[in-house]
This record gives structure tokens, sequence and C-alpha cells, in this order.
């Protein structure tokens, strides 16, 4: 939301007739992957016990120890006992996995021994524990800023004909990437623009401060009486490279020099691979406009469509449900899981219950932000924001179950995907797609992904270039024809 401190601007946001703000502005007058186990190796052994160390992807270990079996002892008319299974040798350098170990341990107490209980019967951990929230928390703060957009619009304090006055919303925004030229900072769309602006509705004067060197907008007014706004010595200069109404997403870029000039230790952000539902989420922005604040909650729901209006027209958002408190200036904030990867981009909230608020998903942030780089660094000058491919196909979920994995603790949500419409003229129909097509998965340039809901078609569009050849997989195993690109085929996306 952008927030606004002198007179709130609230924009128009709906959801199944309820209504939102927008988790931005306030008018003043909003990859590396999760650690995980990279092998485990037999690495001592005493008596009847080894012990096995677990190598995490983050460089950090543990240990676990395994008892196996004696050899029976001859009683007056026993007889004899049967020897303890020896553990796994390693294979191609990457030691047994837990896997592995469960898969023996069901040969020898049972197909019924479930992965849960294997872990909590037969693994002894030591020395592995989660992050604290708060160390978390301090990581994250090297990667966020408060930011503030000014705008000259229309004075209605007077009747003077064209007579403006500056108006600056703040909002929050992290940092994408650093270059060695540029640092790219990430926001909504919404916080760099304002539907009242006289003249382009982006803002052109964006200012953005680092944690820990947070300052206000001040108003001042010149010896004329003309209003203006001082930012400070500690402001870092934006400048608008890109973004999408449509995704509620927008990239601007400031002098890395003068980024580390104000501090040198901060940071990009990591992108998550995914999230789940019921896992931590962190919210971190500038809550009407008062400085960078923290929240915490969970995931509530994974998928959810929201209906948000930026400039006066209504549009559709896929968007991650949470309970995390959000409120007007979290608009363009991060939302971070447990290890302090990004999930999301705080956009909305809902005015009747604080527990009900939104983010933009992190799969749409990765495919958006990737778009606006790649065609603001192509060359031409004419293809700066979003642009991507109309298929021409129309599909919704056939059949719709949770799984839950015991593996990893998290279950999803699968879909099959039918096919519903085929427009005359267009990729889909080039292709072969038919009505009743239920599609498994989208090859583009030979790379598998596999589709298990039916909205990662559009997220995976969003990646295609000019060029990309790619083909669907069908349930029956045929596929469609293969089909390149061309520079008709793409479009700018709102």
């Amino acid at each position: 939301m952008k927030t606004k401190k002198i007179v709130s601007k609230i924009l128009g946001i709906t959801m199944s007739c309820v209504l939102l703000l927008s988790s931005g502005c306030a008018l003043l007058g909003e990859m590396t992957k999760p650690v995980s186990i990279l092998s485990i190796e037999l690495t001592s052994s005493e008596g009847l016990e080894d012990t096995y160390t677990i190598y995490y992807t983050d460089g950090t270990t543990s240990t676990f120890k395994v008892k196996n079996g004696a050899d029976g002892k001859d009683g007056e008319d026993g007889k004899d006992g049967t020897n303890g299974t020896n553990g796994i040798n390693g294979t191609d350098g990457k030691g047994v996995t837990a896997l592995d170990l469960y898969e023996t341990y069901k040969e020898i107490y049972g197909e019924d021994l479930t992965y849960a209980e294997f872990l909590s019967k037969y693994l002894t951990f030591e020395g592995k524990t989660e992050k604290e929230t708060y160390t978390v928390i301090n990581d994250c703060l090297q990667s966020v800023c408060k930011v503030y957009c000014e705008f000259e619009e229309t004075d209605t304090t007077t009747t003077v004909e064209g007579n403006t006055i500056p108006a600056v919303y703040s909002g929050s925004c992290v940092i994408y990437r650093i270059d060695d030229d540029y640092t790219y900072f990430l926001t909504n769309y919404h916080v760099v623009h304002d539907d009242k602006a006289i003249g382009s509705p982006v803002s052109e004067k964006i200012y953005c401060y680092m944690y820990g060197s947070e300052n206000f907008a001040s108003k001042q007014t010149d010896a004329n009486g003309k209003t203006y706004y001082e930012y400070g010595d500690r402001a870092i200069q934006g400048e608008y490279i890109g973004g999408s109404i449509q995704y509620d997403l927008a990239i601007f870029r400031a002098s890395t020099e003068r980024v580390l000039s104000i501090n040198e230790n901060v940071k990009a952000v990591t992108f998550a691979e995914d999230y789940y539902v019921g896992e931590t989420a962190i919210a971190i922005g500038n809550p009407k406009s008062q400085g960078i604040s923290v929240t915490e909650g969970i995931v509530s729901v994974d998928n959810e469509y929201i209906t948000l209006s930026i400039d006066n027209v209504s549009r559709t958002y896929r968007s991650i449900r949470i309970d995390t408190a959000l409120y007007h200036g979290n608009s363009g904030g991060g939302l971070f899981n447990a290890e302090g990867a990004l999930i999301g981009i705080a956009n909305a909230g809902n005015i009747t219950d604080q527990n009900i608020n939104y983010a933009v998903p992190i799969q749409i942030v990765k495919a958006v932000t990737d778009n606006i780089m790649y065609y603001y660094s192509d060359g031409d000058d004419t293809t700066n924001g979003v642009y991507k491919a109309t298929f021409g196909v129309t599909v919704t979920a056939k059949t719709s179950k949770y799984v839950y994995e015991e593996a990893s603790g998290f279950g999803k949500i699968i879909e099959e995907i039918l096919v519903l419409e085929v427009a005359e003229g267009t990729i889909a129909e080039k292709i072969g797609l038919q009505k009743d097509d239920v599609l498994k998965a989208l090859v583009i340039n030979g790379n598998y992904y596999g589709l298990s809901r039916y909205f990662e078609i559009g997220d995976l569009i969003l990646s295609m270039k000019v060029g990309d050849c790619f083909h669907f997989v069908k349930s029956t195993g045929d596929t469609s024809s293969s089909y390149s690109l061309t520079e008709e085929d793409v479009i700018l996306a709102a």
C-alpha cells in the first residue's frame, strides 16, 4: 500500500465485493534455493553404532546415529540370531540419502513404517538448528528500502486555472539486483503510478532510503510561496526503467556508487523457489510512511484472485493471501519466508479484516522482473515494459486435489489442465491444440516444465522470448507441434 501522510490516497480495490486497500502509497503533503540436504555419508563407526553426517546446501552439517543389529546368541533351546543390516555404500560420490536409509529400514521393519516414524524413531539429529527468526529478519534488512514518488497534480485549493502542486506518495521496495554501474529496485507499479498526475502517470522523481539511513520528505515553501519537497543527503535518487500495471510490478534503478556510499553492506534479495500454505510470511516495509517496520504471519492461501483498480480500471490479479499485518505504505515491500528468501511483493489489504492481506507471488515476480530487464536491455528503446506472447488458448482445472508430501512436509494442490477453447488463427491452433485436450507439460527450448496448476502456463509464457521454441505434452503422451515465437507473436502487456 502507498500511504499518505497528509491526505490518504485510497485506491479502489475490491475482491468478491469486499473493499481492499492497496498495501501502498501514502500521500505526504507500498535465486538461491532454501536450505536442503545435499548428501548423507557414513563418517564413523563404533561397535554397533554408525555415525552419519548430513551435508546441507548452506555449508552446515549435522550428524545422526544408527544402531545396527547384533548377532544373536545361542540360548539353551534357542536359535542363532540374525546379523544386523550393514550400512549402504555411497554411489557416485553422493553418499547415502535419508530416503535410501528409509527404504532399507522398511525392508527390515515392514512396509507399514512411515517416513515420519523412521525419522522420529531411528534418527537422532545433533547440531542442526533452524535459523532464529530475528537472525533472518536482520539479514533481510540489508535488502529493503522506503521509497517516495513525487508527481505534479492540479492544485485543488485554488480557483486559478493551471496551478499545480507537488504530490508525494510513499511506499516500499527491495533491492532486486546490484551491478557494477546500477542497482535495481523492485516495487509495485501502483507505488510509482498516479492517475491524477499531470503529464506522465509514472513518477519522474523517485527517492529511496536504505534501512538505518532513513529520512523523510520535507515539505518546503520558496520565496514565491511555491511548495516543493526536500529529501536530504541520505536519499538515493532513482530512475524508472519499466513496469506493468497488469502485474502491479515496477523496477527503477540508481547509481551503485551512490547506493554503496550510503551503505556498503547492502545486498540483493534472494528469490525463493516456491512457497507453501502455513509457512512463515515476514513483511518488511514502510507502513504509514513511518519507516521500515516488520510484521510476521503465515501464508493463508497459496493462490487467490483479487480485483484491483489502480487507474480506475478493474483488473484481476493472482495473489498469495497472508495473515501478516499490512498497512498503507507496505506496498512494494518484501514478503520473506523463514529462511529469508523472497516469496512475494506485498501489494493489497482488506480494510475490514487486518488478517486478510495479499502479495504478488514469487513465480510472477521472477517472470516479470526478468521480462522487464530483458526488454529494457535489448538495445531497442521502444521495448520497455513487459511483453508476452498471446497463445489464444483458454484452459481451466478439470480436476483438483490436495497432495501431501510426507518427505518434504509440504503439500500442494494438483490439477488436470483442460483446454476449454482454442481461438481461430492463433498459435494454439497452429500447433494443434484442441478443445478437451488435457495438458501435462510445456517444453521450452528443450527444458521440460511439468504443469500441476492451470495458471502455471501463464507464468511460463511470461518467461518466453522471440525465437524460443516450444511444444505441449498432453496427458495421453502425445505432443503438440513445435513452434518458434516470432516478433509478431509478442505484444506489450498492460
